[in-house]
């Protein structure tokens, strides 16, 4: 029996990096993890142990300092761009890298309503995200965010859906609407402002979420998503939204009246709901 090694790929995951710009007046923080993927003319090394040709992925994770040292970033993109770069460009065995950027947001601190220079606190559990994969012809960028947790108590409802003898959830038209964001999303270019735009998608994410007169989840997906393809630079964008569910409790074993103001909230089960929007 033949045996062929079909595919393969190695790098290094969960590379913390911490970055701190020291300037005159004040520090810039960034808080970041990364994984770096590689593909390429490795397969000596799976099929006839030799290791001639194998980048360490010890050596991957000290070409993280050093870059970033060499080459200080705004946005995780950036220095996504000139990871990848660095790595095809080094090793000829290396036919494309991927890197994973997922960065903790710090807010700074403000002291007497001033902002201070030099000390943050983390911005909840929100974190931004990047892929950038690199050939040696092409370049793609997947920018992104993950856990944006949001809730709306008014304008959401679900009705009209199918009912069969194990149908047990009750119709409404006011309901609590709670989820923990998770999109991607791919500009119309490689090259755009990183940070600027970012922002602005974060922007009309939660501005469409907060006045879209929900009929389920579903559609407000859809009309976040939407949002942004019209308004922005942007050619795709796929959204994960988790069914956070908030439930009444039952007030009238209490002898009180039920005036939907008292919840319960769960974690598990829960509904996921996805798509993946597209220009055209």
């Amino acid at each position: 029996m033949s045996v062929t090694l079909a595919g393969n790929s190695y790098g290094k995951s969960g590379v913390r990096l911490v970055t701190v710009r020291r300037g005159a007046d004040r520090h810039e923080l960034k808080d970041v993890t990364l994984s770096v993927r590689l593909e390429g003319a490795f397969a000596a090394a799976y099929t006839e142990a030799d290791n001639s040709g194998v980048i360490a992925t010890d050596t991957m994770k000290n070409t993280v300092y050093a870059l970033a040292a060499e080459h200080p970033f705004d946005d995780v993109e950036d220095f996504g761009l000139a990871l990848t770069d660095h790595l095809v460009q080094t090793y000829p065995r290396v036919a494309s890298a991927r890197v994973e950027l997922q960065e903790n947001l710090w807010e700074r601190m403000e002291v007497g309503g001033v902002p201070h220079p030099h000390a943050f606190r983390r911005a909840g559990s929100e974190r931004r995200t990047a892929v950038v994969t690199r050939c040696s012809e092409t370049v793609r960028v997947v920018a992104g965010i993950e856990d944006l947790v949001v809730m709306k108590t008014a304008k959401s409802g679900f009705e009209g859906f199918p009912r069969d003898r194990w149908t047990t959830l009750k119709e409404t038209s006011d309901r609590l609407m709670a989820t923990a964001v998770r999109a991607t999303w791919r500009y119309s270019r490689p090259y755009v402002a990183f940070g600027r735009l970012w922002s602005e998608v974060r922007r009309v994410l939660l501005e469409t979420f907060a006045e879209h007169d929900s009929l389920s989840v579903q559609h407000t997906l859809y009309a976040m998503g939407e949002a942004v393809l019209k308004t922005l630079d942007v050619e795709e964008i796929h959204l994960a939204m988790p069914n956070k569910h908030h439930l009444p409790v039952d007030l009238t074993p209490f002898g009180l009246e039920n005036r939907y103001e008292i919840f319960v909230a769960t974690t598990e089960p829960y509904g996921l709901i996805e798509a993946t929007l597209r220009r055209g």
